[in-house]
């Protein structure tokens, strides 16, 4: 046993001496944990800010002035008024993504105590505006149109006091949830790629019948591969999430940090696995690649990273459970956002140390066939 562990170290030097030889591998994982981590949480944001809008004012009238005062920074641009007839136009030039119709008599019918009619037109396909800032522009009118008609804002005001909080991220920035979730899919990314990337390297220089011929065995082999990457990624990311996430970005982190990390070890275990499971199957980089890339997609995607597992079909939330990335989200997302401990993410752990194994035995069965194969 002790053999087998020094023999490993020894190949995980190796590795890690390849890795430090590639400045092209240097340059993306500092890039990856880095730029990428800092420009995604800055620049992709769910909540509505600076939506423009547009009105036609058919009106002219103290109310439909008051609404159009009333909708401003940051959450929307200034109103811009329009006519009519250049509605269609300048949805279909991209030029609004709200434009709000007034009719004329829209005040006269209100204060007569008749129910008139206000359309707002929507641009649909910019998805977070819409949803997020069609709410929004209906708050505003509701108000305004409920104090205009009672001439008193205290008047106006519900026969209830609904008092909000927003625990674990009190001012709803989807900074807060891009910045972490982007670790987590770059965590993925670069463990595929980089272990699946040394194999087929390993495979192209011929260096595989090298190793072979030394007192090593497959499985001394994929270890070495899965531990030098996985260092590699982990310290990556944990830097990037003291100096990145937690400095530049000014987020917090409610949990702990060595529980994260071991989870994160434990992730890494599976994913390096996955990635050289997908490259047993594939000759050359080209190939890994062209199967590599749709399996990230699904993985990001389909993890609760991007998205709520909530939202999606039941038979394909059962199905995703399949995968680590899932499990480590909700893991991350509980001791990162939530400050939750052991006996809360136990579930997701096992789950992540059960799927490891079996991408694990899966590829070392395979690697053993190819080298069987070589020869």
């Amino acid at each position: 046993m002790l053999m087998h562990a020094k023999k490993v170290l020894w190949l995980c030097g190796k590795e890690l001496r390849s890795i430090r030889a590639d400045p092209i591998v240097m340059v993306l994982i500092v890039y990856t944990f880095s730029f990428a981590i800092y420009t995604v949480a800055t620049g992709a944001k769910f909540e509505v800010e600076h939506a423009s809008v547009g009105i036609v004012d058919e009106d002219h009238s103290q109310l439909s002035r008051q609404i159009q005062a009333a909708i401003a920074e940051p959450y929307f641009k200034p109103p811009q008024e329009i006519g009519v007839t250049d509605i269609d136009r300048a949805m279909n030039a991209n030029e609004f993504v709200f434009v709000i119709e007034i009719p004329s008599n829209f005040e006269a019918d209100l204060l007569a105590g008749h129910t008139p009619s206000l359309q707002i037109n929507i641009d649909a396909t910019a998805m977070a505006h819409a949803g997020n800032g069609s709410v929004y522009l209906q708050n505003i009118i509701n108000s305004e149109i409920l104090r205009y008609a009672r001439r008193d804002a205290e008047s106006a005001q519900l026969p209830i006091n609904l008092v909000v909080h927003s625990r674990f991220n009190p001012n709803r920035q989807s900074m807060w949830f891009n910045a972490v979730m982007q670790i987590i899919n770059n965590i993925t990314i670069l463990s595929v790629i980089l272990t699946g990337a040394a194999l087929i390297r390993e495979r192209e220089h011929g260096t595989v019948e090298h190793l072979l011929v030394m007192p090593v065995t497959p499985t001394d082999i994929m270890l070495s591969k899965i531990i030098a990457n996985g260092m590699v990624i982990l310290l990556a990311a944990f830097i990037s999430l003291k100096v990145v996430v937690e400095g530049f970005l000014q987020v917090p982190v409610a949990g702990s940090l060595l529980l994260f990390i071991s989870g994160a070890m434990l992730y890494q275990f599976s994913v390096t696995a996955l990635g050289l499971l997908i490259a047993t199957f594939t000759t050359s980089m080209p190939q890994f690649g062209l199967i590599a890339m749709p399996v990230l997609v699904i993985m990001n995607l389909l993890s609760g990273s991007t998205t709520p597992l909530e939202t999606m079909p039941e038979w394909l939330q059962n199905a995703v459970q399949l995968m680590p990335s899932t499990h480590f989200v909700a893991f991350a997302q509980a001791v990162l956002y939530r400050g939750a401990d052991l006996p809360i993410v136990w579930q997701d752990l096992t789950g992540l140390v059960v799927i490891g194994a079996v991408f694990f035995t899966a590829s070392l069965l395979r690697f053993r066939s190819a080298i069987v194969a070589m020869h």
